[in-house]
């Protein structure tokens, strides 16, 4: 059995397209859903931070990497490749897995 699979990503948004950027986020978690995956964190940054920064850094799980590879094979996800390029102008990702706890 193939163990949890842990996604931590870094997303760059074009200034001016917050809202694009929501609309591709909502719509994208509908979908990662149908595949057993979510989005458990979202973390945010301060609208004037340093360009370098993400404007938001996630932390996603899927059940496995099939269900990681289904979700970005689905024609849905795919029809949104068009709002993604308008609202994300870099994205950086980390696949992991979960470790155990400090004893």
């Amino acid at each position: 059995m193939e163990s949890k699979l842990i996604i931590v990503a870094a997303l760059f948004v074009n200034p001016g397209c917050e809202a694009e950027f929501l609309q591709f986020e909502a719509s994208a978690e509908k979908i990662m859903r149908r595949y057993g995956g979510c989005i458990e964190r979202r973390i945010g940054f301060p609208a004037n931070a340093d360009t370098d920064h993400p404007y938001e850094v996630h932390i996603v799980a899927f059940p496995d990497q099939p269900a990681f590879d289904g979700y970005r094979a689905d024609p849905d996800l795919l029809a949104l490749a068009e709002l993604r390029t308008r609202a994300i102008r870099q994205t950086i990702v980390w696949i992991g897995a979960d470790l155990p706890p400090f004893a």
